[in-house]
């Protein structure tokens, strides 16, 4: 079984998330958007205080809301840290993204795996399938567990909401085509977790998402 806790980091309102197996703790970091040391100390006192054992620190995507705490959790855990092959352009000026918006944002470290369908993440006796859904960036994943219903959709899919697609690497028809075959795909029961705002599902999002009515 998987546990899953949620926080909302900087002041984009990102979600962050720690998904680890009941049984061995074993625990994913996902999309670390802690910035300043209040949100930094929250999540490392989490993972204390529930002897979590990460393992690996995972990118959906590497836009600037969702990098911000990477070099922390590299400085403090021993993880693996893997991201979007497609989305390489974006870590390397992960310090001209953070000037952009003013965020004091040194040099990333760099990744240690590329992210690809082919290669199921484990964690204890659970698994998540990458699943590739680009359109808001070029190269973002979603990650879902089949056993447990539930799906990390990063900024692919929100309540009520698509991601955005007037960045870099966006692309509206892409994105699409991503939630279309790969996530409505999924179903009706599956619970989703986006990279900003509530939680949903994705027969909710299949009825009353305003994007995906029509298509």
């Amino acid at each position: 079984m998987l546990n899953i806790q949620s926080f909302e980091f900087n002041p984009f309102n990102e979600n962050t998330y720690l998904l680890w197996d009941v049984g061995t703790k074993e625990t994913a970091i996902i999309d670390p958007g802690c910035y300043d040391d209040f949100e930094k100390s929250e999540l490392k006192n989490f993972i204390e205080e529930q002897n979590l054992i990460p393992k690996l620190l995972i990118n959906t995507h590497c836009h600037i809301d969702h990098i911000l705490g990477v070099s922390f959790i590299k400085e403090n855990f021993n993880v693996k840290y893997m991201i979007p092959e497609k989305d390489l352009p974006l870590h390397k000026n992960a310090m001209s993204q953070g000037q952009m918006f003013g965020f004091d944002l040194m040099e990333l470290p760099a990744p240690d795996e590329f992210i690809s369908e082919d290669k199921i993440i484990k964690l204890g006796g659970e698994e998540l399938q990458p699943l590739f859904t680009p359109g808001h960036t070029a190269g973002e994943y979603c990650f879902y567990s089949e056993r447990n219903k539930i799906c990390i959709t990063g900024d692919v899919l929100f309540h009520q909401s698509i991601g955005r697609t007037d960045l870099w690497g966006g692309d509206y028809d892409t994105l699409i085509n991503s939630i279309k075959t790969k996530l409505l795909a999924l179903p009706d029961e599956t619970k989703i977790y986006p990279g900003h705002g509530i939680d949903s599902t994705i027969g909710t999002e299949r009825k009353q998402n305003p994007f995906l009515i029509n298509i």
